[in-house]
């Protein structure tokens, strides 16, 4: 790292930060990239987080191997699935 290149420090990481010059290449190459695209400002903003007024909590929870198998077998929204069940068998 180079020391008098700008870094930014995130939890345990410490990021270099491209100078102008990088920068002008790394979008060179996105813009050669017929495969790749830069998103816009709006397309990022309508990326980021769980929709606003989400009534879920993200937690951890330890289950039993043969539990999680059975739930991703049934393939996309399994992690639905699993909340639906519990809510079968909830006191609530």
């Amino acid at each position: 790292m180079s020391k008098h290149a700008k870094t930014l420090k995130v939890d345990n990481l410490e990021l270099e930060l491209p100078d102008a010059a990088e920068d002008a290449r790394i979008n060179a190459g996105i813009a050669a990239d017929p495969d790749t695209f830069e998103l816009s400002e709006a397309q990022f903003k309508k990326m980021r987080g769980r929709p606003a007024g989400s009534n879920k909590t993200l937690v951890h929870i330890r289950l039993d191997n043969d539990v999680v198998e059975k739930f991703k077998a049934t393939g996309t929204g399994w992690q639905t699935r699993i909340n639906e069940a519990l809510k079968k068998v909830s006191p609530v």
